[in-house]
């Protein structure tokens, strides 16, 4: 059975039996806990909460899942994965234990004629929680399943909860026994190879404190409903269904691997360890790589970005590896599109772009492989310089690190030059950065928001926005909060949350700002500062209160500070503009990746690599204000979401829109998108746009910058007014400013090149001066001294050479230190001759680096680096000179 069929199968079983299909989430759902979303029921998290009550009563959904918590491990086994799909149904207070696993039974085991899995009875086994009796009652006496085939587990693997306060609960998972030869006997208790979990059911009925119930700690209460949360693993299924052995060899994911063969010439699967890995984290990552890229995620240096990166990046390092001489990525990003598209269309509709990130990845990884070789070429040439046969764990580190050279090329490359790595100290210096990284993360962690003082506001009394239509509107108070509280009333002097039934100001949404304005009433003047959403469907504004008392229930009259709301309008409506005039100039890859839209001003970040010329950059400037000169007049109106699409209504990556949406239209096809946000009546009433600059936020997000309107206006007039202040200072018509400046400037760098010269003969003058001063220290001449502040590396490496050579043919040491920017930068050079009595410059830098918190390194007859402590100068020149005496002795 397929595996499209397999998903096809789950979904139309559970909408026969009442459930509601829900689409899967983007993958970058908003959720300051969620790096990706890791489960189907992450986007039911405000219903399971309790911040919001469900539109249906069950649900059924075939989430798209990502998790990356080890993804250095995936390959060496065919259990880990990165991406992959969650089956699941969910019921929010309707039926329990024992409808969740009828519901499951049934579907396993019914005939695959019938519509089922077909999975034989007497190969599937259970665990329940162990101290959940109930749920081994129900499998044992309703369903049928011997006592014998359900087994008791603890709360490490038979407890549920998100990690953070919230709601829990026990747990059952399903098992199908695969055969003696896949392991042995006992239930999964004893093996879970040969016994293969393929669902989980969740019985969501605890609310956990602090202290989890999956390590002993006992629930702090119950929920107020009972909720069902169930996970069946989509590819799991798929291999017991398709008779292979693992994931990597059922029919959407072997291709890839089977695509590897092609470009890389090795087989897979014929005893060579190290090549099956390469080709399963292949197979892994181009699957998760394409549909990071489908929702909006570029690589990048942080977050997402660097998760995406990582992915890409071990792709191209497993292809060269196996033997690929050529860029790979459009291949394995066009198999995945082919195989992945029947579910996920948009996969096909998005390839251009897809593989325009992923191949711009590649390009620049293989960059970086470049660079990386000649830096190790490097460092093992200074090894073997000193006769050292290993690399120590941080010079694999920096490779790693700073120049993304991953550590099995590495330690691959060093085998070759006969070198070997210092594993234990680059894990160690590894272990560290992870364990930085965990506490930053868990720093950030934090419990989910408690919501639930909205909840009785958006059960009854969900916000009418009005702003589409008018500035002022009256309405009701339906509530205050203070303080994360319902609140009766609140006086002059506080700061509050309240909560209309009636609202013209906008609340912050797809980038637009939200509106500034008042509320009032006779005695009460109410001063808005922000207004925020709280589950898309409840206007919270947040408000000081100047004057008067307001209550619940009061009639007040809400009003839009006109102002703002018509420079917010042109802004939104510029970078609707400015979207439309990029794809325009650029193409349709220039996509949208995020906006900011305020009165006056606009930032757009779109998906492109590399700059944009100062040519497109106007180009793009002047299609934007052709499109205001040209007065397109603006219509929004309401349809259904596929009907938008297929009008060509542009959509932005990792958004959740309902079934009906807004279509915002100008110009008729030069530009229509989905938007809630409010615009002008027309493209004129926008105003003259200035683009100020574009550049890089991100490895490829572009940025622009535009103020529109009176604020483009008064930019431009200031820019006016500064040519002409120029103009008059050089005594020069304005469009001559530009060719006397370059005529300046050419001289500037004349004069600097000049006192450059000067400066350096000074310095180098001093090289005589130093070389009578040396001092004899164990038999060797010895010249250890601050040199004047300032000095550059190169000219303090220069001055530290021509001071060698003063010293003659006698065995000597040269170390001069600097101070410069704050920084400590110093040259340690040594003569053939001390060199021949076993002292090396490389050796006599870690004698005294630590005393400057320096780090340094070099060859036997000269090393250099830079410290940050330059109070520690003297130190440093007092242990070198005793580490030369030693040496010397």
């Amino acid at each position: 059975m397929q595996t499209h069929e397999i998903r096809r199968r789950f979904l139309d079983h559970f909408v026969k039996a009442g459930h509601v299909e829900v689409p899967s989430a983007s993958l970058i759902l908003d959720d300051p806990n969620l790096l990706f979303v890791n489960a189907g029921m992450v986007q039911f998290k405000p219903y399971f909460l309790g911040q919001q009550t469900p539109p249906y009563p069950t649900a059924t959904s075939v989430q798209k899942c990502v998790r990356t918590g080890d993804i250095e491990e995936v390959g060496k086994t065919t259990r880990h994965n990165t991406f992959f799909q969650m089956a699941g149904n969910f019921s929010f207070g309707d039926y329990f234990k024992e409808g969740a696993i009828q519901h499951a039974w049934k579907l396993i085991t019914a005939p695959q004629e019938a519509g089922g899995y077909g999975f034989d009875p007497e190969r599937i086994w259970v665990t329940v929680y162990e101290d959940d009796p109930e749920a081994a009652e129900i499998w044992e006496r309703i369903v049928g399943v011997p006592k014998e085939r359900i087994q008791y587990r603890d709360g490490k693997d038979n407890y549920w909860d998100m990690g953070v306060p919230g709601p829990g609960g026990p747990c059952s998972e399903i098992y199908f026994d695969r055969g003696p030869e896949y392991g042995k006997e006992g239930g999964p208790v004893a093996d879970e190879d040969r016994y293969l979990e393929i669902w989980n059911l969740v019985f969501m009925q605890d609310e956990r404190g602090e202290l989890s119930p999956k390590e002993g700690h006992p629930p702090i209460g119950e929920l107020p409903k009972k909720n069902i949360d169930t996970g069946m693993g989509v590819e799991r299924v798929a291999l017991l269904l398709q008779g292979v052995d693992n994931v990597y060899e059922t029919d959407l994911v072997r291709p890839v691997i089977t695509k590897a063969e092609e470009l890389t010439g090795r087989t897979y699967h014929v005893g060579v360890h190290e090549d099956d890995v390469r080709f399963r984290v292949i197979a892994d990552h181009a699957r998760t790589a394409a549909m990071l890229i489908a929702d909006g995620v570029n690589p990048g240096n942080d977050g997402r970005g660097y998760v995406l990166r990582r992915l890409l990046r071990r792709i191209v390092r497993a292809a060269r590896l196996l033997g690929a001489t050529r860029p790979v990525m459009p291949d394995f990003m066009k198999v995945v599109s082919d195989t992945m598209a029947p579910s996920y269309p948009e996969l096909a509709t998005d390839f251009a772009r897809i593989e325009r990130v992923a191949s711009g990845e590649e390009a620049a990884f293989l960059r970086t492989l470049d660079t990386g070789s000649r830096l190790f070429e490097t460092a093992v040439g200074d090894v073997k310089a000193q006769g050292g046969t290993v690399l120590s764990g941080s010079e694999a580190f920096t490779l790693h690190d700073t120049y993304g050279f991953p550590i099995d090329l590495t330690l691959e490359m060093a085998s070759e030059a006969g070198l070997t790595v210092d594993e234990a100290g680059f894990r160690t210096l590894m272990a560290e950065q992870r364990d930085r990284a965990k506490a930053d993360a868990a720093a950030r962690k934090q419990a989910h928001a408690d919501e639930g003082v909205y909840r009785d506001l958006l059960d009854r009394w969900p916000t009418e926005f009005t702003g589409y239509n008018e500035l002022n509107s009256e309405a009701k108070v339906l509530g205050l909060i203070a303080a994360g509280a319902r609140v009766p009333t609140a006086g002059a002097g506080e700061e509050i949350e309240l909560v209309l039934d009636r609202s013209p100001l906008y609340a912050e949404s797809g980038g637009q700002l939200a509106d500034r304005g008042r509320i009032t009433a006779p005695g009460l003047r109410l001063r808005v500062n922000d207004v925020q959403k709280i589950g898309k469907r409840l206007w919270v504004h947040k408000v000081t209160v100047e004057e008067g008392e307001v209550t619940e229930g009061a009639e007040v009259l809400a009003q839009v500070d006109a102002d703002w709301r018509r420079g917010a309008t042109q802004g939104h409506s510029g970078t609707h503009l400015v979207h439309a005039a990029l794809r325009q100039v650029l193409g349709p890859n220039a996509v949208q990746a995020g906006s900011l839209n305020k009165p006056g001003y606009l930032r757009f970040d779109f998906s492109w690599q590399g700059g944009l010329s100062e040519a497109a950059r106007q180009e793009i400037e002047e299609v934007t204000n052709q499109a205001v000169l040209a007065d397109y007049p603006v219509n929004t109106f309401i349809t259904d979401l596929p009907k938008a699409r297929a009008m060509g209504a542009l959509a932005l990556f990792g958004e959740n829109y309902g079934d009906r949406v807004r279509v915002v239209e100008m110009g008729g096809p030069f530009s229509m998108e989905l938007c809630a946000g409010t615009h002008v009546a027309s493209s004129s009433h926008v105003g003259p746009v200035t683009i100020l600059g574009e550049g890089s936020v991100g490895s490829g997000v572009r940025r622009v910058e535009a103020y529109v309107g009176m604020d483009s206006y008064r930019h431009l007039a200031r820019e006016r007014a500064l040519l002409a202040g120029v103009a008059t200072a050089l005594r020069v018509a304005p469009d001559e400013v530009p060719a006397r400046v370059e005529a300046l400037v050419d001289r500037l760098k004349t004069a600097e090149k000049e006192l450059e010269k000067h400066r350096a003969a000074a310095i180098l003058a001093s090289a005589g001066t130093l070389a009578a001063a040396a001092e004899r220290v164990g038999g060797l001449l010895v010249v250890a001294q601050n040199a004047p502040a300032g000095v550059s590396p190169g000219d303090l490496r220069t001055l530290a050479a021509d001071v060698r050579g003063r010293l003659g043919p006698q065995p000597g040491v040269v170390a001069l230190f600097s101070v410069a920017d704050g920084k400590v930068p110093f040259v340690v050079a040594t003569t053939q001759g001390a060199r021949d009595l076993g002292v090396r410059a490389g050796d006599l830098v870690r004698e005294f680096a630590s005393h400057i918190n320096g780090r340094g390194g070099g060859k036997p007859d000269m090393a250099q680096g830079s410290g940050s402590e330059p109070g520690g100068i003297d130190q440093a020149i007092a242990h070198l000179r005793a580490a030369i005496a030693a040496r010397a002795s």
